[in-house]
Order: C-alpha cells, then sequence, then structure tokens
C-alpha cells in the first residue's frame, strides 16, 4: 500500500483511540443469552412466525436475490404490491422502495433541492439526510433542535427568496427518542409553503392508531410533502420506502436517483417480510397505548434512580452520561449483567452528550426493568 495513505489512515485511528472513540464490529450469535435492549426491533416481529412464513413462502417463488436493478428485473410484482400497501397506509398516493434508509434520505435530498434553494433542517437531523443535502448544492441553515420558533424566523428570513425553500425534520428523533410538534409545522408550512421532508422511521409501527407514524399519533396525517419511512426497524425487514403527494416526485426519483437506478434491488422476500409486517402492526392498535406507557414507565423508573432521562413515550430512551468512556463502561457492565444497550458516542452525538441508547420492545415485563435497574445502580459512575 502507498506509504503516505498507510500513515494517514494509522494517524487518524489513533486519534480515535486517543479519544476513546474506537470502534469495531461484533458478530452477534443467532439465539444469545443477552436481553436485547440496542436494536430497532420494537414491536418483536423479527422473529414473529407470520413475518417469517411470509418471507419463506418468497423465498420459494422468487428465490434469493432479485438478482437486478429495479428498472431491469428486479422490481417484481410483490415490491409495487408492498409499494402500493405502504403508500395507503399512510394516506399517501405515490411511493417507491429503495433498498436502505440512508440510500432513500441521500436520494431525496440529494435530488430534489438544487443550487439556489434552502435547506432548513433540525440541527439533529440523520446523517443520511445531511449526506444528501451537502450533496444537492442547496444552501443548508439549520435550526436548534426541535426550536420551532427558530424555524419560524429563519422561514420569515428566507421568504424572498427565489428558490424553493425545504424543511427537514424527524418524527422520533433517532439518538434522542424525542418529537417535534408536527401540528405546528404543518400550520408553518401553510403559512410559508416550504416543501417539508418528514423521516417516519422510527415512528412508525410505535406511533399512531394503525401505527403509521407521528402523523397520525398527532391528527396531521399527510400534512408533509414526502415521507421517508424504513422497512429494518418495527416492520422488522430491510430497505426502506418514500411517500409522497405527486406523482412527478416519484417519476424524478426513477429517473434520477442513482441509489435507486445503479444498485440490486431489495429481495423479494424482503418485501413479503415487511409485508407481512405492516398487517402484524395494522392489527395492534390495541396494544399501542400499553407500549407508550411501558415506555413511561421505563423513563421515570430510571429519573427515579437519579439517572438522567429525557420525558416521552417513544421507544428510544437516551440514559445521558456525558463521557465516551462512561458510557462504554455502562455498556459493558450491562452486558456483564445480560443486558445488551449501545453505548452512544461522537460523532453519533454532539461532544460531551455520549450516552446509553435503550430500544424497548414489545414484551417487556415489570421483571426487566426491575433488573435492568438494579444493573445499572450497582455500576460505577
Amino acid at each position: 500500500m502507498n506509504a503516505a495513505l498507510l500513515a494517514r489512515l494509522r494517524a487518524k485511528l489513533a486519534e480515535r483511540v486517543q479519544a476513546g472513540l474506537w470502534r469495531k464490529t461484533e458478530a452477534r450469535l443467532s439465539h444469545g443469552t443477552l436481553l436485547n435492549l440496542a436494536n430497532n426491533d420494537y414491536l418483536a416481529l423479527a422473529q414473529d412466525p407470520a413475518v417469517i412464513a411470509a418471507a419463506t413462502e418468497a423465498l420459494q417463488v422468487w428465490g434469493a436475490s432479485s438478482s437486478a436493478s429495479p428498472l431491469v428485473t428486479g422490481y417484481t410484482t410483490i415490491h409495487e404490491t408492498l409499494e402500493k400497501t405502504l403508500a395507503a397506509w399512510h394516506g399517501y398516493p405515490h411511493g417507491l422502495l429503495l433498498n436502505t434508509g440512508f440510500a432513500a434520505n441521500a436520494a431525496v435530498l440529494g435530488g430534489l433541492p438544487q443550487k439556489g434553494d434552502v435547506v432548513l433542517a433540525d440541527r439533529l437531523v440523520h446523517a443520511s439526510m445531511l449526506s444528501g443535502i451537502l450533496a444537492s448544492g442547496a444552501r443548508l441553515r439549520r435550526f436548534p433542535h426541535n426550536d420551532l420558533n427558530a424555524l419560524e424566523l429563519m422561514l420569515q428570513e428566507e421568504a424572498p427568496v427565489e428558490g424553493v425553500v425545504f424543511v427537514v425534520t424527524e418524527s422520533v428523533y433517532s439518538m434522542d427518542g424525542d418529537c417535534p410538534d408536527l401540528r405546528r409545522l404543518a400550520q408553518l408550512r401553510e403559512r410559508f409553503n416550504f416543501c417539508w421532508i418528514l423521516d417516519e422511521a422510527h415512528a412508525t409501527g410505535w406511533e399512531g392508531a394503525t401505527g403509521s407514524g407521528l402523523q397520525e399519533e398527532q391528527g396531521v396525517r399527510v400534512a408533509a410533502d414526502i415521507v421517508v419511512g424504513t422497512l429494518g426497524k418495527a416492520l422488522a425487514s430491510h430497505g426502506a420506502y418514500v411517500l409522497c403527494h405527486l406523482p412527478e416526485v416519484r417519476d424524478a426519483l426513477v429517473n434520477f436517483s442513482g441509489e435507486f437506478i445503479y444498485s440490486t434491488y431489495l429481495a423479494p422476500s424482503n418485501a413479503a417480510a415487511a409485508l407481512a409486517a405492516v398487517q402484524r402492526v395494522q392489527a395492534l392498535t390495541s396494544e399501542r397505548p400499553a407500549l407508550h406507557q411501558l415506555s413511561r414507565d421505563w423513563r421515570e423508573a430510571l429519573t427515579a434512580a437519579g439517572f438522567s432521562v429525557p420525558a416521552g413515550h417513544s421507544p428510544i430512551i437516551p440514559v445521558l452520561l456525558g463521557d465516551s468512556a462512561v458510557a462504554l463502561k455502562y455498556a459493558h457492565g450491562l452486558r456483564e449483567a445480560g443486558f445488551l444497550v449501545s453505548a452512544i458516542r461522537p460523532p453519533t452525538v454532539p461532544t460531551q452528550t455520549a450516552r446509553l441508547r435503550i430500544s424497548l420492545r414489545r414484551g417487556l415485563t415489570p421483571e426487566n426493568l426491575h433488573h435492568f435497574l438494579k444493573a445499572m445502580k450497582g455500576l460505577p459512575s
């Protein structure tokens, strides 16, 4: 290898080690003994018999791969059915499947805004959104997290802009587990006529009467111009989707998005699993209030034990610890006590906001909470 490149890589990696931010892959067993509070299987559907059966049947019918990009032969009738099912569920007329959530956000935000436009994005939007925005050539302004007063001021300042104004938010934020006021965002959209792009990835399944997300939960269904969602979290599969009101948005992605055009499409078995998961999610309407209460119970118990935890009812609970080394120490101690919890450190989160990220799931018991609290209290800070 080129000596200069090797020296550069070693220096950058050494900096990560020195800062306590070293990352490495760790292979997980199929059936370990740890209680997994780190993944995003919020409704515990990844092992659901109906979801597995649907994927298995699709494997027998379609094989293990789509074997081509979607504009060649990779787009099948089962992909089309899933696309229409997701769109109808959320209340949008048009949808498109993509291979990953990162690809979906990068395609939308890298392809729709352009030079001369301005993008107003929440400070904590996902890295995939920022990647797309920065590639678009549009001017980026970031408003303080969930501060819609600041957003309104920016919208007033940008009112004379000749290009398009985009506003980019999430519904449930992946590292903080909190939510913006979507009703007010919808009102701001009506006043300022911006294009609102909303990522519902972590709300789907957990929020709303039918589980379609926070727009449904907050009573502003279909208010956003474009919704990005994922199949790989509560829907227990793999892939992502984009929903929109206008066919031109879908057509633009199909014709211009490299993320859609140039990759082998997600496997039909993934689409089949997601279809089955949507049906299971819609059938869990009566359970969702209990899921919200589960989140409140864990938050209240952790707060009472002296930990810094925000209020809310999403499945994501951050335990704010500040120091990266402390977060790692807690994660390792919890693993020894039988719990798999992620230590989230910069640059994924802002400096000095390292945390444990607890991902709740359907089926957790009061005994799980009791033992988890006992383990947390027994760890040195």
